[in-house]
């Protein structure tokens, strides 16, 4: 076999194709018909899988019905997301118009490993707000989107990851079990609405709902937060109409990038 033979056929070829099966389908995948699109020996392609889905490329969807893109193969996507000039742009034009209507601070953040990174911000011009900034990383388990994120996973996934988090005490109000968190997590997943009750900083509430790919498969959460002195919990999930509309068009720029790619 050739050199060139060989490095096509490394194991870090191997995981890119499937990665790249994965990523380019409309729905979730299963192994076999990975198999069937690339025609790699099964145990491989097992083998592979598994490996990605340790490292957070892939997770299974929330049945165990198919593999899905993971936290992190999301986080590349956001990052080509954020590379591009235009869609940067537009992006933080919808973030920007969401947050003069609410008159609150609105930012995008994405899951990474046991926690969640700011990827854009817009701050309110009123002289009380949290000073958090892009790239500023904030814990699952006492924050709105964090917390969504958590509510999407599958109970053993979500499990796993509780079990490797410290789930620390920020306010009276954090949760700091999974048996406290699970009924919590349990409502936001019905509801669609990820919630920060005082939990991360007192006195500042916050609210967050997903950002969704086409197959409905949440990568980012689009967040408000404001403080008690300012608005209720109650009052900000009043917003939550605009805020899906604005995940919708920001869900729509992501998609487009992807269709463009195809």
């Amino acid at each position: 076999m050739s050199d060139s033979s060989k490095d096509r056929n490394s194991s870090i070829v191997r995981a890119l194709k499937i990665l790249e099966a994965v990523a380019g389908s409309s729905q979730s995948i299963t192994p076999t018909e990975i198999n069937r699109l690339l025609n790699l020996p099964k145990p491989t392609i097992h083998r592979l899988c598994n490996q990605l889905e340790e490292e957070g490329f892939l997770k299974q969807r929330m049945d165990g019905r198919g593999l899905v893109p993971g936290p992190k193969l999301n986080k590349i996507a956001m990052g080509v997301f954020s590379n591009n000039d235009f869609l940067r742009s537009q992006r933080h034009l919808i973030l920007q118009k969401l947050s003069e209507k609410l008159g609150e601070t609105c930012n995008i953040s994405i899951p990474d490993g046991g926690e969640m990174i700011y990827f854009d911000r817009v701050e309110t011009h009123w002289p009380l707000r949290v000073q958090l900034q892009i790239k500023d990383r904030v814990p699952l388990h006492c924050t709105a989107s964090g917390k969504l994120f958590l509510s999407e996973l599958s109970s053993i996934q979500r499990s796993r990851l509780l079990a490797k988090l410290s789930l620390d005490r920020h306010t009276d109000n954090t949760l700091t079990t999974p048996e406290a968190l699970k009924p919590a997590l349990k409502q936001i997943r019905k509801s669609g609405i990820g919630i920060d009750n005082e939990e991360f900083l007192q006195g500042m509430i916050a609210v967050s709902v997903p950002v969704r790919d086409s197959e409905g498969r949440m990568y980012a959460g689009l967040a408000m937060h404001a403080p008690t002195a300012r608005l209720s919990l109650e009052q900000a999930l009043e917003h939550v109409p605009l805020m899906r509309e604005a995940a919708d068009e920001l869900a729509s720029l992501m998609n487009d990038l992807a269709d463009d790619e195809d």
